[in-house]
């Protein structure tokens, strides 16, 4: 089993926040989320992506606006919404005691 398989949930449940993450920054297109993560152990297909990107938005985490696109189509830029934001605030708060407990228990 590699690694990316033995580890295959805990990327998929960590893949939401790094797409808030991402989002937080700035507006972003879809294509944009998958080249940060492409060059990460977080790399996803769209295939992946936009359904993810759908539930978000379901979920009001995000939100997106239509804009013309010099290399074709209108695109949709992501960006986070207040719920968002509160989403993101709270995971990263977690992510810090989870790893917190996690390295008190010895060594890495």
């Amino acid at each position: 089993m590699s690694i990316n398989e033995k580890f295959a949930q805990i990327r998929r449940g960590l893949l939401e926040f790094l797409v808030l993450k991402i989002v937080s920054t700035k507006k972003v297109y879809a294509a944009d989320i998958l080249a940060q993560l492409s060059v990460t152990e977080f790399a996803a297909q769209e295939g992946t992506l936009y359904p993810l990107l759908s539930k978000m938005r379901r979920e009001d985490l995000l939100d997106y606006e239509w804009q013309e696109s010099a290399a074709g189509p209108p695109r949709k830029y992501y960006e986070l919404t207040t719920k968002g934001r509160e989403q993101l605030r709270e995971t990263a708060e977690y992510w810090q005691k989870i790893t917190g407990t996690v390295d008190s228990f010895g060594p890495r």
